[in-house]
């Protein structure tokens, strides 16, 4: 039996995952997290044609430290001799830890051809390309599912089964339509109802965005794991307040300013290093940096500066003048020589110091 590199169904203690996030679970943010507390990452959905073909993108999509282990990489496709290869393919260059396949994307370009949560419009289509899959690989293979591709189509319990039937030792249920996007409520009854149906593991996900919302999602559901997704945007010490809910302790609170900034700082160069092109991570991580700054007091006067930011003296700069204009002090010490400049007294302090000083 392809067993999974984690413990499951053990209860003495709930896994935390972070979930496949394209353009957000990059190599640099998956560190940051198990540094938090994460136990399993996956990377960035990866698009099985793109593997198959040899695409140099795809490829930097894939790579990872052992650090990050365990890992699991996740492909998408609809074609199930392509999704084998594709499996077949990572398991021998990368050699992650399982093979992840995605049935639940909801994004246009994904679905039209098919993929993604596409799939679950063809059941028999889904139970193809998990066995191929399975077939294809020696390392276990899960699957990650929405409740279906419509209200019509909604059956969590029906799905979850094709994919355990079929050989999947994992599955992960977002408890929402394609068509729901990620509108309304999850519907945490519904892995309920899958814990019930299946005898594999089965990982809880959505709508965790505080340390109590893990303790509550097992609590009713009674789920193996917990994947965490959009809640760690600009937030990875959300898995450090989860254990601690989870393991009964008391819920660390936010982090102050100057803390935060320090965590961006610490990601933003974790993320120039691990891209070739310099410009290009801090051009992809401004969307971190509005993340990061989320309810902020002026915060949005900050954003419109950070979303112009070229490289990571900027970055340090429009920070550190933010820090100083809410009487921040003593924050050299800040990951990558991160100074703190301008003043109180600056009655606009993301524009510099007044002109004639």
């Amino acid at each position: 039996m392809k067993t999974l590199p984690f413990a499951l169904r053990a209860r003495a203690r709930t896994p935390l995952f972070l979930a496949p996030q394209a353009g957000v679970s990059e190599s640099p943010f998956r560190r940051l997290c198990r540094s938090f507390g994460a136990d399993v990452v996956l990377t960035e959905f990866v698009s099985a044609e793109g593997i198959v073909r040899g695409s140099g993108r795809t490829a930097h999509y894939l790579r990872f430290d052992d650090e990050e282990r365990p890992i699991g990489i996740q492909i998408f496709g609809a074609d199930p001799e392509t999704m084998a290869e594709a499996a077949s393919l990572v398991t021998e260059v990368y050699g992650p830890d399982f093979v992840d396949i995605n049935f639940g994307c909801p994004v246009k370009k994904v679905v039209k051809r098919n993929g993604g949560s596409g799939c679950l419009r063809d059941l028999e289509l889904v139970g193809r390309i998990v066995r191929a899959v399975v077939a294809a690989t020696p390392l276990p293979v899960t699957a990650k599912i929405r409740s279906g591709f419509d209200e019509s189509s909604r059956d969590p319990v029906a799905i979850g089964r094709t994919c355990r039937d079929a050989g999947a030792r994992m599955v992960t249920l977002h408890p929402r339509t394609r068509a729901d996007m990620y509108s309304g409520q999850a519907r945490w009854d519904e892995i309920a109802a899958l814990v019930d149906a299946l005898d594999v593991p089965v990982i809880g996900n959505g709508d965790v965005r505080r340390g109590e919302d893990a303790h509550r999602m097992r609590e009713r559901t009674g789920c193996d794991g917990i994947m965490i997704a959009r809640g760690s945007h600009g937030a990875p010490w959300l898995f450090h307040q989860a254990r601690a809910a989870l393991d009964g302790r008391p819920v660390p609170g936010e982090p102050d300013t100057r803390t935060r900034f320090e965590i961006c700082i610490r990601h933003a160069e974790n993320a120039v290093a691990f891209e070739r092109d310099g410009d290009k991570a801090v051009r992809e991580f401004r969307k971190h940096l509005g993340w990061y700054t989320r309810g902020l007091a002026g915060g949005r006067r900050l954003r419109q500066r950070l979303f112009q930011v070229r490289d990571l003296s900027e970055v340090r700069e429009f920070l550190g003048r933010y820090l100083a204009s809410a009487g921040e002090r003593g924050c050299s010490g800040l990951a990558g020589g991160f100074i703190v400049t301008g003043s109180r007294a600056n009655p606009d302090p993301l524009r510099g110091p007044p002109a004639g000083r």
